[in-house]
């Protein structure tokens, strides 16, 4: 009989790569340019590097130093290097800390694909705003964010990966029905996924319905911290095709998490299931940055507590390789 440690040093030593997946010619969009979807590998769709809420009106990217920054992350993305991660999806948005520069350098000298965002966050009651988003119209901020895709973030080649919104907890406040509406323009532009900082249900299912109205399919659409949610409301938003972000997965929240996991795939949609740590957080201002939370308790501790439920390599797979470049493939997702 196996012991616990050896039982998990063969689930760790199973490769995450699936053998019947079929890749697509569709791309995706990292700091350091178009990789294909062959090359992107297992991805953790929701980290930070780091984050910033000191505020739209104060912050500047004077108040950290790459270097300091850069030697407190790189053993980190070390780690889940060495656990077979190749992916990365830093989302931290505008006005919070977003740094494309730092990304960049990060994952030259990581060698691990870091995928940055366009869009702005709502959520906090609009403190990380920046003062045209309140004047402008849908379709004058996406023409911003348009222009960062296809012109680059901030004056450099770098391009975004996805799009990043947020908003507050209840039903949509008229200005971030305007952040839903400028993110459907600029998907239907770009072919960018929405990744909403979203929580409960309503301000989700209003979104979905925004976007719908807007012509964008619910399949371009990212319930992010799905988890402050129920089970029927997953179920409902993945049956008409939203992802399902379950990001904030820690040592504490494991149980719960592997649950809700279990529950989607006997519903038969583990295919809309995403899953991160919500981890990391260089925290200016803070000596050294502050506590580093790294990005190893998937790897370490919810894969292999997934197997003693039945999941199979090709589910980890699933979830790991084949849900993530499928949400982050540049493609127009139309209703």
């Amino acid at each position: 009989m196996q012991s616990r440690r050896e039982f998990l040093q063969s689930c760790l030593a199973t490769p995450l790569l699936l053998n019947n997946f079929r890749y697509s010619d569709e791309k995706i969009i990292t700091v350091l340019g178009e990789v294909t979807t062959s090359q992107l590998g297992p991805a953790l769709i929701h980290e930070h590097i780091l984050v910033d809420f000191i505020g739209a009106d104060k912050i500047s990217s004077n108040r950290w130093e790459h270097s300091q920054v850069i030697s407190k992350v790189l053993p980190y993305l070390t780690e889940i290097k060495n656990r077979g991660i190749k992916t990365l999806v830093e989302c931290t948005p505008a006005y919070i800390g977003r740094d494309v520069l730092l990304l960049e350098k990060i994952s030259k000298q990581s060698g691990i694909h870091i995928i940055t965002n366009t869009g702005y966050y709502g959520a906090s009651d609009n403190k990380y705003l920046p003062p045209w988003a309140f004047r402008e119209t849908p379709v004058q901020l996406a023409r911003r964010w348009i222009s960062e895709s296809v012109n680059g973030i901030e004056g450099s080649k770098i391009r975004p990966g996805f799009i990043k919104i947020g908003v507050n907890p209840g039903p949509l406040s008229p200005m971030h029905q305007k952040l839903v509406k400028a993110a459907a323009l600029t998907h239907l532009e770009t072919g960018l996924t929405i990744c909403s900082h979203t929580g409960p249900a309503i301000p989700a299912f209003e979104q979905i319905e925004l976007l719908e109205k807007e012509g964008v399919h619910p399949g371009a659409f990212v319930w992010v911290h799905a988890n402050s949610s129920d089970t029927n409301n997953f179920i409902k938003a993945a049956k008409m095709g939203a992802w399902i972000s379950l990001d904030g997965i820690s040592d504490d929240s494991l149980l719960k998490n592997a649950e809700i996991i279990h529950l989607l795939k006997t519903e038969n949609l583990l295919n809309k299931v995403l899953i991160s740590h919500d981890a990391g957080w260089y925290k200016p201002g803070e000596e050294n940055g502050g506590e580093f939370r790294g990005f190893t308790t998937i790897s370490d501790k919810l894969l292999p507590l997934l197997k003693t439920k039945g999941f199979t390599n090709a589910d980890l797979d699933q979830l790991m390789l084949k849900n993530p470049v499928q949400m982050l493939s540049v493609r127009v997702r139309k209703t």
